[in-house]
């Protein structure tokens, strides 16, 4: 299959470097710098490279805030058969886009980084496939998911993004809180040596990244119930209730089950 990637990001240049030995792609990036270090691929920097190019599948890659101007400016040198898919960790106006453009498409989501993931072993990683896409391109990365070994879920573009505001902003907006307020510990315990790995890992993610998840409309709701609970445990430190915390500790090991 000839594929065109767009963007020669962290997530564009591991795609080439997934895909460029079983298919013929390509990658199209306006900066040439960034094409430096991608091989293997026809590296393009020009619209018009490619109208000859002539993809069938066009996987884009670029970050969320240019993902649908990015859209805008090469679906003109698409053949109209092409697929046209996406990444982007919130998905948000793309399915009204995709439904105007008349074009097949499909839209997933590799729930990892490059910064944070291990790469190599993607076992324990996850992959979300909206079902509401193209069947051929759905089935293509369902195949392309299930040999990198990633857990592969199918959700509606709206059920992808309540998720993810759920499974990732409120972890994100966690990890902030604890290293907004950590101090320095000479003697520091094992959970909070636990937590400072967890703060490294999620702070070493591109800013990018963690501002899409953020900015998701779907995430203000979702923190707002950690503001919630907070009040509540608050309340109960305050007072050293021993009943209601007591009580407070049942309630939330009940989630974990």
């Amino acid at each position: 299959m000839k594929i065109l990637i767009l963007g020669a990001g962290k997530m564009g240049s591991f795609f080439v470097d997934l895909l460029s030995f079983e298919h013929e792609t390509a990658i199209y990036d306006i900066d040439p710098k960034r094409l430096r270090f991608v091989y293997n691929t026809q590296r393009f920097t020009s619209l018009e490279e490619i109208d000859a190019f002539n993809p069938e599948l066009c996987i884009n890659c670029v970050t969320l805030k240019y993902t649908l101007d990015v859209f805008r400016q090469v679906i003109p040198h698409l053949p109209h058969d092409c697929i046209i898919s996406d990444i982007a960790s919130v998905k948000t106006g793309l399915k009204e886009f995709y439904e105007a453009t008349g074009m097949h498409y499909v839209s997933t989501h590799p729930m990892f980084g490059p910064t944070f993931a291990n790469l190599g072993q993607l076992s324990q990683e996850n992959a979300i496939i909206i079902n509401e896409g193209d069947f051929i391109g759905r089935i293509f990365f369902r195949d392309l998911y299930q040999r990198l070994s990633l857990n592969i879920c199918e959700y509606t573009f709206d059920e992808h993004d309540e998720t993810v505001a759920y499974s990732l902003g409120i972890p994100f907006v966690s990890t902030f809180v604890f290293s907004a307020v950590m101090k320095h510990q000479d003697a520091p315990g094992t959970t909070f040596k636990r937590h400072m790995r967890i703060a490294k890992g999620v702070l070493g993610e591109d800013d990018t990244l963690l501002r899409e998840i953020l900015f998701n409309p779907r995430t203000s709701g979702q923190v707002s119930k950690i503001r919630t609970e907070l009040k509540e445990l608050i309340d109960i430190i305050d007072r050293k209730d021993e009943k209601a915390f007591n009580a407070y500790l049942e309630k939330i090991r009940q989630h974990i089950k």
